[in-house]
């Protein structure tokens, strides 16, 4: 069970984990509603470990059918006190979600990836609580974001068995009628400040505000401020609280992978008296992400990516990790081979992996997991999963780029249709709405239309054999003209009417060498047959890579075998295939040092 506290970036000490056994049972017919599931536990005939889907071998369950609309239930104790409520959360459930307590509708929730917060104080009692919840995640809907989950009951080439329900934890807090809803930290390191942004849950004007901030244990500054409406604002001057302006980024306060310097801070909502309402503690890393001259810079200082794709896949879990320790171990591991960062491909990833992201040192790139078709509906449908994305992981400085796009998954004609490059356009310009402290990718792998990043794909390195193919693959790399001129089968890097302007080029999906260990069946972009090969292959690989002076930087696919895919450093269960030592020898070995400050080679 997981038990972890689910929410790093917003902690109060009083919650209870519902997480654990539930009942649980299938509704084929789609019966469950007009027969009054909701209120009848006869009718759940199995039991599921929460959080886990039932496709799940740890969910208890371990079936792969499909199954399209699916029904839990959970009974609870609360105490119930005056002035106290109860806000019930859900970490993310796929895909489709009708929440009842006690028989009564509580609310609902579209979207599988994102978190959702219910008010369910006039629904509960003292003892005896039934919490059902109607899921529905139709297999077979083209418009809903499912990234790799595949439609059909067995996986199949690069699309992965896939999930329904509930897939992060459960659980319940109590809070007093007015609390602190979220908060936001925006860094700002060329002027040394933080902007603090709180929400409450309802407007106030009589209300106070205590911050406290912390670096390595000491305080560094606090202040109470007034609550005036729903929002309380404040930019604080870090620079002039025990931190100089001339050493500042020298002296280790500023986050990056070298060090992954963070700020605590304690949020304190009272009264006029200063009775306590609420408090919640959270964090923030000072950093900052832009692009200049072609190249990336993060604290104004260039900054080489050096990412691996992770699909966040577990084989006893699918996409639910089976312990926190195992966000760690796949972030350590990434580490240990010399990689700075991850792309979390085609999946929004649980909390507590970005909280350990940040806490380790570790670059993530956002993804969402795609829609297959083109609609109005699939617009409406991956926008508002964005908005909730953003929301829910704006404060963690471990995330320097948004890619809400993926070769032109979901926007199949954006080459030359208009509609679709102009939604490829919005979503980009929407992210940069919501967030500018970090850098967007509009279309990942080909077909860009607008882009902070130039971000290319291409497997075409061929075998060690084929010399041809992979001296094309070299002279491809060699320069911008031949990376963006040059582009593997029939995508075009940008769309019709797009261009190069300029952007840091970066070759986001390459290599996929395929080892098969322990009698795997499967395959990879390329095959080889024992560890010296691997390590042979890899290394020609990266020669080429580190030779090109018209990249800023990659993402190697991939970090662990998934399913039938065995083109990972690691097994599925995340065994070593190779010496990790020797991959982080050849990633280090041609790491481009003569890169100045400035930036140029």
């Amino acid at each position: 069970m997981r038990n972890e506290y689910p929410r790093p970036q917003f902690v109060r000490e009083d919650w209870l984990n519902l997480n654990g056994q539930w009942a649980f049972t299938f509704d084929d017919e789609n019966v469950g509603k007009q027969e009054g599931w909701f209120s009848d536990s006869k009718k759940f005939v199995q039991e599921i470990q929460v959080p886990f889907v039932y496709q799940t071998k740890l969910s208890g369950i371990n079936n792969q059918e499909i199954h399209d609309i699916v029904w839990y239930q959970k009974e609870f104790n609360w105490t119930i006190e005056k002035d106290i409520r109860c806000l019930l959360h859900f970490g993310a459930v796929d895909y489709q979600a009708e929440v009842y307590v006690n028989g009564w509708l509580a609310g609902s929730h579209v979207g599988g990836h994102t978190p959702f917060t219910l008010d369910i104080t006039d629904l509960i009692k003292e003892s005896g609580n039934q919490l059902t919840v109607r899921v529905e995640d139709f297999h077979d809907n083209e418009e809903i974001p499912r990234g790799k989950q595949f439609w059909k009951p067995e996986s199949a080439g690069i699309w992965y068995t896939s999930t329904t329900g509930i897939w992060q934890t459960v659980w319940i807090e109590p809070v007093r009628n007015s609390y602190i809803e979220t908060v936001k930290f925006t860094p700002n390191i060329d002027e040394g400040t933080v902007g603090i942004d709180v929400k409450l849950n309802q407007p106030t004007t009589n209300l106070l505000l205590k911050y406290q901030i912390f670096f390595k244990g000491e305080l560094l500054t606090e202040d109470i401020l007034k609550g005036m409406g729903q929002e309380i604002k404040r930019k604080v001057d870090i620079y002039s609280n025990k931190i100089f302006r001339s050493n500042f980024h020298d002296n280790g306060w500023t986050w990056s992978p070298d060090s992954p310097n963070l700020f605590d801070v304690q949020l304190v909502l009272m009264d006029q008296q200063e009775n306590l309402l609420d408090k919640v503690t959270s964090y923030f890393g000072m950093r900052k992400v832009h692009t200049e001259n072609g190249m990336v810079f993060l604290n104004n200082h260039p900054f080489y990516q050096k990412l691996v794709l992770d699909q966040g896949y577990w084989p006893e879990g699918l996409l639910t990790a089976p312990t926190d320790e195992d966000f760690k171990k796949d972030i350590q591991l990434s580490k240990d081979m010399g990689f700075n960062g991850c792309r979390k491909h085609q999946k929004v990833e649980d909390p507590r992996f970005l909280y350990w992201a940040d806490q380790m040192g570790y670059i993530v790139w956002g993804e969402c997991a795609s829609t297959v078709s083109y609609s109005t509906s699939a617009v409406a449908n991956l926008t508002k999963e964005w908005l909730e994305i953003v929301e829910r992981d704006y404060n963690h400085p471990s995330i320097l780029t948004w890619v809400p796009l993926n070769e032109s998954w979901g926007i199949p004609e954006v080459h030359h249709d208009k509609q679709q490059q102009n939604f490829s356009q919005g979503i980009y310009h929407l992210l940069h709405a919501l967030d500018r402290t970090r850098l967007v990718i509009s279309n990942d792998g080909w077909e860009m239309t607008d882009t902070d990043i130039c971000a290319i794909h291409n497997y075409s390195h061929g075998q060690k054999a084929e010399i041809k193919k992979y001296q094309h693959f070299k002279d491809t790399l060699a320069n911008v003209e031949g990376l963006i001129h040059m582009p593997p089968g029939k995508w075009s890097i940008f769309a019709d009417g797009f261009e190069y302007q300029g952007q840091p080029i970066l070759l986001t999906e390459f290599g996929g060498i395929g080892y098969k260990v322990g009698g795997q069946v499967g395959w990879g972009y390329t095959t080889v047959e024992n560890e010296e090969q691997y390590l042979e292959d890899y290394s020609r690989i990266m020669e080429a890579i580190y030779a090109s002076k018209a990249l800023w930087g990659y993402c190697y696919t991939q970090l662990t075998d998934v399913e039938q895919e065995i083109n990972g450093l690691l097994t599925y269960d995340r065994q070593p295939k190779v010496n990790l030592a020797r991959i982080k020898e050849i990633n280090d070995q041609y790491f481009p040092e003569r890169i100045n400050l400035r930036g140029q080679w």
